[in-house]
């Protein structure tokens, strides 16, 4: 992964993306800050970030996200405290 760059806001799913029958579940989610822009991004292939992500749906977060494949992938995802 590389070009990894760190956003903070609400976490929003925007839907779930079509997958291998074998595979982990994808998303395509946004982070959005007080102004309502943010940046959108895709959980990847077979990752347990698909299982996870649901959990934060709606709910201040900070995500480091990267490129792979030439897609914005996320690298990681924290709850923002309070």
């Amino acid at each position: 992964m590389r070009n990894i760059t760190r956003h903070t806001g609400r976490l929003i799913i925007l839907k779930r993306l079509k997958n291998s029958t074998l595979g982990n579940p994808k998303f395509l989610a946004a982070v959005l800050d007080v102004n309502r822009n943010g940046v959108t991004f895709e959980t990847s292939t077979n990752s347990s970030h698909g299982y996870s992500l649901p959990n934060y749906d709606n709910k201040n977060v900070t995500v480091e996200i990267g490129t792979h494949y030439n897609k914005a992938t996320l690298h990681t995802i924290k709850e923002m405290e309070g």
